[in-house]
């Protein structure tokens, strides 16, 4: 698996569910990114589960800066294999496993325990940046 030429950033939920209340630090964090040039990735599940209807100001700003990043087939075939090699059975946390692994990105928590799961096992590491 090749990297990027510029490293990325990966949300999961808790990353969003920070947005929303207006933690500093993720805004800090994600201002620092945007101004890098980096648009963060939000897995489709990921936004799904931060989402609970309008007006999510605080949200909705933040994601104007990222990519939504949708599952497709193969996606969805790779986090089932990564499930089917870690025995984890959370879809959304592997998705965002998944594509950070892909991407050579930084996934931003606020939970990491699956998420270092998900990840252990794979040729290339992946930072985890708790917030």
């Amino acid at each position: 698996m090749s990297r990027p030429a510029r490293p990325g950033v990966t949300y999961d939920t808790g990353a969003l569910i920070a947005a929303e209340r207006g933690d500093r630090t993720l805004w800090s964090r994600h201002r620092a990114w945007l101004n890098a040039g980096v648009s963060p990735t939000v897995p489709a599940g990921v936004l799904a589960e931060a989402w609970r209807g309008g007006p999510q100001a605080n949200l909705s700003r933040c994601l104007a800066g990222c990519h939504i990043e949708p599952l497709t087939d193969t996606q969805a075939r790779a986090v089932g294999a990564l499930a089917a090699r870690t025995g984890l059975d959370d879809t959304v946390d592997l998705a965002v496993a998944e594509g950070a692994l892909r991407r050579g990105d930084t996934i931003v928590t606020s939970n990491p325990t699956h998420l270092r799961q998900a990840t252990a096992g794979a040729s290339e590491k992946v930072a985890i940046d708790v917030i």
